[in-house]
């Protein structure tokens, strides 16, 4: 089969974020009345949390989209990020890949009490790359139930649902699993392109994705030097069979 361009994958990929954004409106359109999230509502932009390299190239696809006057002020905020990072990890360098670590060290790169904003974060709490937004991103503030009953996450933002379960709601229900497992297919073939190998997981954090041209960085050379870091930490080839929902 003929291997796709990184710009065919993601334009895949962003077909299928339309359709987690679809489930999302549906879900609102059926049971709004418990669903505070709307336009403006910045709460769960703070802080850090990890993303997938996916979706850190399709954020970065948005980004060089932006006009200067909102390029630099975001990329002033993720530079501040990074030199706040560095004191904890002084090893962080490009591409800015968290898995050359043990996850469980990579809570110290984002504690629950972290309310610093998003550096994407705009006026009037609006995202400035709100179309290119992660995959996390658009998942968060309702819990995730597949179509088979099967419970992928159980948490929501405490805005939602404050007289009601929403665990039993069936109208909120998806194909969350086959969706996942896309994502797992498209993120394989991105990595077959880049490193020349298929990975289930490579991670990094929003404002580090902004800092670093991922397109045209040297990814092959990058992983001759890492993989044996990134296997020790627990992270091989093909090492996991989804994303952890929800994350």
């Amino acid at each position: 089969m003929k291997m796709r361009s990184l710009d065919n994958l993601l334009d895949v990929y962003g077909r299928l974020l339309a359709t987690v954004e679809e489930w999302f409106a549906r879900s609102i359109s059926r049971d709004g009345r418990n669903i505070a999230c709307a336009g403006g509502c910045s709460r769960c932009c703070r802080g850090l949390f990890d993303i997938t390299l996916l979706d850190a190239l399709y954020l970065r696809r948005g980004f060089d989209l932006l006009g200067t006057r909102l390029r630099w002020p975001a990329l002033s905020r993720a530079a501040g990020r990074l030199a706040s990072l560095r004191l904890l990890w002084p090893d962080l360098g490009p591409p800015y890949l968290l898995n050359v670590r043990p996850e469980e060290e990579w809570d110290v790169l984002m504690p629950d009490d972290d309310e610093t904003p998003c550096p994407l974060l705009g006026e009037g709490g609006l995202c400035l790359l709100y179309r290119f937004r992660p995959m996390t991103c658009r998942l968060h503030g309702i819990p995730l139930v597949d179509l088979s009953g099967e419970i992928l996450h159980d948490e929501w933002c405490t805005l939602n649902y404050t007289a009601h379960n929403p665990l039993d709601r069936t109208e909120l229900r998806w194909e969350f699993r086959k969706c996942f497992e896309e994502e797992l297919g498209i993120f394989q073939e991105v990595t077959k392109l880049l490193l020349d190998r298929e990975l289930n997981e490579l991670d990094t954090l929003i404002p580090l994705a902004l800092l670093v041209d991922l397109k045209s960085f040297g990814w092959k050379e990058w992983w001759e030097q890492v993989a044996p870091a990134i296997r020790a930490a627990g992270f091989p080839e093909n090492g996991r069979l989804a994303r952890e929902p929800g994350k």
